[in-house]
């Protein structure tokens, strides 16, 4: 007989108990739908593999410290994200970074990133600063972009594309690449403008020039600072615009962004929702719903436990989501019956094919990517000058360091450096380039150490090392890479021709808190809406 839903316990902010639903994921995406959804009513359980909720915006403790393994800031842009921790209790909480900035390391000479840029592309081509990086003939060639006639950009054009041929290849190679791997996890040639800077290709067509473009958005962003990604690379010090050092473009949590979670954490629980952590998803299947009451949709956990519910929202990172939906049967197939002999595994036959099945195929997605943080706790004085601003990005024809960037945490957030005490210092270097799709080869502390001295400028020995510590990152997607908001779309669309299904996550909105937040509070309100309605 097939499981019927428990009604949920009176709603603290509504008051009545509706309908039942399964997020499955507890990252930030997972845990702001679970959330959206109880208070709308709904009776939530919330499920994940790992032992702690937050995904990528994780926690450990260095040398006694606690520090941020993951993201360690997040996008201003709009202040979508700004607005949230005030609803949930944390705008007290809300820090600056250094104003400082940060620095890039070429071949033979480092500089501070220049002002009045986006992603590195300069707004004022001639200014000391970007001569500074990639010299006259550099400045001139990109002074051009001022001159040339605008072709139409078209409505997907890889970044690299445009940079190149408006500014020639020293202001790529020496600006935007640095910074755009960086943040983004993948070269320019790679990344889509529309998903990385949107509004950039409309306002070169109103201004006449890319040089111009920037300005412009600049001009419009303003004081605000916008951003682009919280950072999980160990280079959001280097992303920004508004005419002051790159850096000022994100903003913080007094304490680390895992407060974020544990808020969300709090909050989910004062509302009611089934927090599982350690609980593996096998699949999930829709079944009939015959009788009032009765589950629409079936989890089935890995210990064989069947979870129903009227709705699921998958919100688990993208290749783990896309095994889940490629499970599912074609939408206009009748729901298998899951009673009797044929429901033992608790998904019945998966041999039949999915809708979903070539949305879903891996080989169709852009190949993610893997990188490791090392992180450094060093008692090292000589570093409160912060010799290199809040952090250093590394061009790619760099051969003397193996770390892509580096971020001089305690410099860059005065919160954390009165935190770690007078002459400690954190540091957290980013090594694995995107599209290298492995992980880079095993980090030593003697190779963090070696980078950090030589990104830093700075003498630093063993006997400085307080606490050392590797988190790895692996199979994440770059969201901005060509071609993938065209897959996203297609992809929901079909999900939504299976009723009571919908899907969350930085793969779905946007890499960056404020896409997160944003995208899983709309479509958890889309879901509830559509429930309400059945």
């Amino acid at each position: 007989m097939l499981p019927h839903l428990r009604r949920s316990s009176e709603n603290p902010e509504h008051g009545v108990a509706l309908k039942s639903i399964v997020v499955i994921g507890a990252g930030v995406g997972g845990l702001v739908a679970a959330r959206e959804l109880a208070r709308k009513g709904f009776g939530v359980t919330l499920l994940d593999a790992a032992d702690e909720a937050g995904g990528c915006v994780a926690t450990h403790t260095v040398a006694g410290i606690r520090l941020d393994s993951g993201a360690e800031s997040y996008a201003t842009r709009g202040g979508t994200v700004a607005r949230f921790l005030a609803e949930i209790g944390l705008a007290d909480a809300i820090v600056s970074p250094n104003p400082a900035g940060a620095w890039v390391q070429l071949d033979g000479f480092a500089a501070p990133l220049p002002k009045n840029t986006l992603l590195g592309i300069p707004g004022v081509p001639l200014a000391d600063d970007v001569r500074r990086i990639i010299g006259w003939s550099g400045a001139i060639r990109a002074q051009l972009d001022r001159y040339m006639p605008l072709v139409r950009v078209r409505r997907e054009t890889d970044l690299g594309d445009i940079v190149r041929r408006r500014m020639g290849q020293k202001v790529l190679d020496r600006l935007v690449a640095p910074i755009v791997s960086g943040v983004h996890s993948a070269h320019p040639d790679l990344v889509d403008v529309h998903a990385v800077a949107p509004g950039l290709t409309a306002a070169m067509t109103t201004q006449g020039s890319l040089s111009g473009a920037v300005m412009s958005l600049i001009a419009r962003r303003g004081a605000a600072a916008q951003g682009a990604r919280p950072d999980i690379t160990g280079a959001s010090a280097a992303n920004g615009v508004a005419g002051a050092r790159a850096g000022s473009a994100v903003g913080g949590i007094d304490g680390g962004m895992y407060r974020l979670v544990d808020a969300l954490v709090a909050d989910c629980a004062r509302l009611g929702v089934d927090v599982r952590l350690g609980s593996v998803v096998a699949g999930i299947r829709r079944v009939p719903n015959n009788t009032p009451g009765q589950a629409e949709w079936m989890t089935v956990l890995g210990d064989g436990a069947v979870l129903g519910s009227h709705g699921v929202v998958v919100a688990a990172g993208f290749r783990a989501a896309l095994a889940l939906l490629a499970s599912l049967p074609p939408a206009d197939a009748a729901p298998s019956d899951l009673a009797g002999p044929a429901a033992s595994s608790g998904l019945g036959d998966l041999s039949e094919p999915s809708d979903l099945a070539a949305l879903t195929r891996s080989s169709e997605w852009p190949g993610s990517s893997a990188v490791t943080l090392a992180t450094l706790v060093l008692d090292a004085p000589a570093l409160d000058a912060a010799p290199r601003g809040s952090g250093v990005l590394v061009a790619e024809d760099v051969t003397s360091v193996g770390a892509k960037a580096l971020t001089h945490a305690t410099a860059k957030w005065p919160w954390l450096a009165r935190d770690a005490g007078p002459g400690r210092h954190v540091v957290r270097l980013s090594y694995g380039r995107g599209g290298e799709g492995q992980a880079p080869s095993a980090v030593t502390q003697a190779q963090a150490l070696a980078d950090a001295s030589t990104l830093l400028d700075t003498p630093l020995d063993e006997t400085m090392v307080q606490g050392f510590a590797l988190t790895e990152w692996r199979d994440s997607l770059a969201f901005a890479t060509g071609g993938h908001r065209a897959r996203v779309d297609e992809l929901v669309e079909a999900i939504h021709e299976h009723p009571g299904l919908e899907v969350v996550g930085a793969w779905i909105s946007g890499t960056g808190l404020a896409y997160v937040i944003d995208g899983s509070r709309v479509k958890a309100s889309e879901l509830a809406a559509r429930l309400h309605r059945s």
